[in-house]
C-alpha cells in the first residue's frame, strides 16, 4: 500500500470515528442507531473506522452516512482526497424548531447541567420519538367516547 492510500484511510478513519463519538455524546445514539439513521451497515462503518478497505468506499454510501449525522460529505470526501464535491439537493428548509425542543437542546450542551438530567432528558426523548402512535381512527373514537 502507498503511503498516500494509508494517510487517505487513516483522514478518514479519524473523520468516521469522530463523527460517531459525536453521534454519540450529543444524540446518544449507539452504532446500531447510527447504522439505521444513515442506511449503511454497522459492518461496513466499522471497517471505516479501521481502515480496513481494499477499494474507496462507495461515494453514496459515504454520502448517505454524511447526511444521516448531519455533515457535509465534502469534509468525507477531502479526507479521501476525492477533488469532487456532491451536488446539493434540492431538499426543502427544515421547518422552524419548536421553542421547548431549543429549550432541551441548550440544556443537553449546557455544562452546567448534570449528567443525570442530560440522561433523563434524552431517556425521556427517546421514549416519546419511538413510542407507537394509534391509527387516527382510534385516537378519534377515544374522543367521542368521553
Amino acid at each position: 500500500m502507498t503511503e498516500t492510500a494509508n494517510a487517505r484511510k487513516i483522514a478518514f478513519a479519524t473523520f468516521v470515528r469522530r463523527a460517531l463519538d459525536e453521534a454519540r455524546a450529543t444524540r446518544a445514539w449507539s452504532g446500531t442507531e447510527v447504522s439505521r439513521r444513515t442506511g449503511v451497515s454497522r459492518q461496513t462503518i466499522n471497517r471505516w473506522v479501521r481502515g480496513d478497505w481494499a477499494s474507496d468506499p462507495e461515494a453514496e454510501r459515504v454520502v448517505a452516512f454524511c447526511e444521516g449525522l448531519g455533515l457535509s460529505p465534502a469534509t468525507a470526501f477531502a479526507a479521501l482526497g476525492w477533488e469532487r464535491a456532491t451536488a446539493p439537493r434540492n431538499t426543502p428548509a427544515p421547518p422552524p424548531m419548536d421553542p421547548d425542543v431549543e429549550a432541551l437542546l441548550r440544556r443537553l450542551v449546557d455544562p452546567d447541567v448534570s449528567d443525570a438530567e442530560k440522561f433523563h432528558i434524552r431517556e425521556t426523548i427517546r421514549y416519546l420519538a419511538y413510542r407507537p402512535t394509534l391509527p387516527v381512527d382510534v385516537r378519534k373514537r377515544g374522543k367521542q367516547a368521553g
